[in-house]
């Protein structure tokens, strides 16, 4: 189901304009320790090494000394210390020690046994600070030898930690995600029920002989919580849950992902009961291919490793191996035999009543008005992930203060899905010639898309620039599920996107480059129903295309002709002609037989610039079956222009 996006552009220059906790030490605090005792030394060495007494110069020392107020001297190899017969300058306070430092004074012995002072000799013993000036700076180095290894070989990474796994590991308490933080995914969630029952209550299954699967595969469109589903797995089993990416198993040297691999598996097992899960695995699990320019033979060796890893595991244990892709169909066969991924569960996008319960939680924690529907806002947001509707919340809520409101209100709701839909609102101001092109165009589109058969109602018109480039959009919304499309409804949806050209060729008698989108979007459908779905009487029913497409992603693959000849192509261009051709023809009639409705539609679209379906219906006397948009189907995307 794709997001309703605009049916096409109008180009006036024809282009298109997860607390985490990392395994591993803490090198720094060993560096704290260092500097605390470091500093711890400095401080003996003050206190034990530091001399006694006030120190005094020596020119003073010789005048106490001649004066008769020195009792009795220590002379050493530099420092000479004493005592006074009395305080220096009679003050109390003051002690009665001294120090100096020893000059050449061959005079001092005759000078000291002269005044009668009793003098002695002093044993220097030098290991304490010869002791304390080797063993600090050895220290000190030690210190940063210690720190920088470790921070070479620990978990956090480094030169020498390339073989460690770089997953984050969530302990059993961590992980606060639970079954009901998730919605939208009913089928999904009963399927994974198991595995928490299994991971809580393994006896339950292994009495029987049962095993449960090694590997489960979370596939779906991006957005849809295959990461969020994950996690509450975890979270209501309570077990230990390795989260990383598979993009992380590769570095550029040789054999570093084959080991990461090794080293994560080892972890889960020492952790186990757990879960391991690998994002994108696809950027890790692609086919193993035989090219003539050669392979990635890094990315395959490690892939290798994992299929090895995921053989020899017991799955006894409790380790389940979870995965999760947006592209499955490039995956090897190898990782999806059974034994290893074996059970694939499919995160789709959600219905209306997925999308009303996923609104549910999002505006849990959002003051919304008492007048907002979520039925309603989950009816106009037809093909919207889970990742979609938490973003339109946030940019409702985000509207709603930039108006100073109180409380989210239905209003904030609409202009948050025109946004994400057609794109941010333009300020600018458009020529009349141009304004006049564009309501033209608009009006063409909502014409024949509110008069043909079979179609979903026109939801609104807007002729106000939005997105890159996009002068105006007309959106339908479906009426009811719908999963197949006729041969009829294609055609119908072919005309619809060639109304806005021809609608230009019949008001103002030009054509305008604001068509591209429209022309390149037709030629597209127009063509896979011929190479496609076999839809062409000329060719019969056979598929021309032969590419194998994107499942879940809107990514368009360019055409291969090798696959047939030259003869065939002109058929296949000749049928793409005719069909477009019957189309703007359809198209044609529908405008020229409502000729007046055109003219009322568009001078009403110049007036207000953006007008609601109900009021188009009341311009052309049209009594929709249905006057409530539906849910779910996939919306032909607005147009866009």
């Amino acid at each position: 189901m794709a997001a309703p996006k605009p049916t096409s552009r109008f180009n006036p220059r024809g282009g298109d304009r997860r607390g985490p906790r990392q395994v591993g030490g803490r090198p720094g605090s060993s560096l704290w320790y260092g500097l605390a005792f470091l500093f711890l030394l400095g401080l003996a060495q003050m206190y034990y090494l530091a001399p006694s007494g006030r120190p005094v110069p020596y020119s003073e020392f010789k005048q106490l000394l001649k004066d008769g107020a020195v009792a009795d001297v220590t002379v050493g190899d530099q420092v000479i210390r004493g005592t006074l017969n009395q305080p220096a300058g009679g003050d109390a306070r003051q002690s009665t020690q001294f120090t100096t430092t020893r000059v050449d004074d061959p005079k001092l012995t005759e000078e000291l046994e002269a005044r009668g002072v009793k003098y002695s000799g002093e044993l220097v013993n030098r290991w304490l600070p010869e002791l304390l000036g080797w063993i600090i700076p050895l220290l000190f180095f030690v210190a940063i030898w210690a720190f920088l290894f470790r921070r070479m070989g620990g978990a956090e990474g480094g030169v020498m930690s390339f073989a460690r796994s770089r997953g984050k590991v969530y302990a059993d308490d961590e992980v606060k995600v639970r079954f009901t933080d998730v919605a939208g995914v009913d089928e999904a969630r009963e399927e994974l029920a198991e595995i928490v029952e299994f991971l809580k209550n393994p006896k339950k299954y292994t009495n029987l002989g049962g095993r449960i699967p090694k590997g489960v595969l979370l596939v779906g469109p991006p957005g849809t919580g295959k990461t969020l589903l994950a996690r509450a797995v975890a979270g209501e089993a309570h077990v230990p849950f390795f989260s990383l990416s598979g993009s992380e198993f590769v570095e550029m040297f040789v054999g570093v992902g084959a080991a990461r691999i090794r080293d994560l598996f080892q972890q889960a097992d020492v952790k186990a009961p757990c879960i391991v899960f690998i994002d994108e695995l696809d950027a890790l699990g692609k086919a193993r291919v035989q090219s003539p320019i050669g392979s990635h033979e890094e990315r395959e060796q490690t892939l290798n490793q994992l299929l090895a890893e995921m053989d020899g595991f017991d799955s006894r244990k409790g380790v389940i191996i979870m995965g999760a892709t947006n592209r499955p169909e490039v995956l090897d066969s190898a990782l999806l035999r059974p034994g290893r991924f074996d059970r694939q569960v499919l995160v789709d996008k959600p219905d209306v009543k997925g999308r009303e319960d996923i609104l549910r939680i999002h505006t849990k924690t959002v003051k919304t008005g008492a007048d907002v529907n979520l039925k309603v806002i989950a009816a106009r947001t037809a093909g919207f992930a889970g990742a979609d509707l938490a973003n339109l919340v946030n940019e409702a809520a985000l509207l709603a203060a930039r108006g100073d409101k109180e409380a989210v209100g239905p209003k904030d709701f609409d202009m948050a899905i025109d946004r994400l839909v057609a794109g941010l609102e333009k300020k600018r101001v458009m020529s009349t010639k141009e304004r006049a092109i564009v309501a033209y165009h608009e009006s063409g589109h909502a014409i024949v898309a509110t008069v043909l058969p079979g179609l979903d109602p026109v939801h609104k018109i807007s002729i106000v620039q939005r997105g890159f480039g996009a002068l105006g959009y007309t959106m339908q919304l479906p009426l009811e599920d719908r999963y197949l499309m006729t041969r009829q409804d294609l055609l119908s949806q072919l005309a619809v996107l060639l109304a806005g050209r021809t609608a230009e060729e019949i008001a103002l008698d030009e054509i305008s480059t604001g068509a591209q989108n429209d022309l390149q979007r037709a030629t597209d459908i127009a063509r896979a129903m011929v190479t496609e779905f076999g839809m062409s009487e000329t060719l019969g029913a056979i598929n021309y295309d032969g590419n194998k497409r994107a499942r879940f992603l809107d990514m368009p693959m360019p055409a291969d002709r090798s696959m047939y000849g030259d003869d065939t192509a002109r058929l296949i261009d000749a049928e793409i002609k005719r069909i477009l051709t019957d189309a703007h023809e359809t198209a044609r009639t529908v405008l020229t037989d409502n000729r007046e409705k055109l003219e009322a539609v568009t001078r009403r679209l110049l007036q207000v610039e953006v007008m609601e379906g109900d009021e188009l219906r009341q311009l052309m006397g049209v009594t929709p079956a249905h006057q409530e948009p539906s849910p779910d189907s996939t919306p032909l995307p607005p147009t866009m222009d």
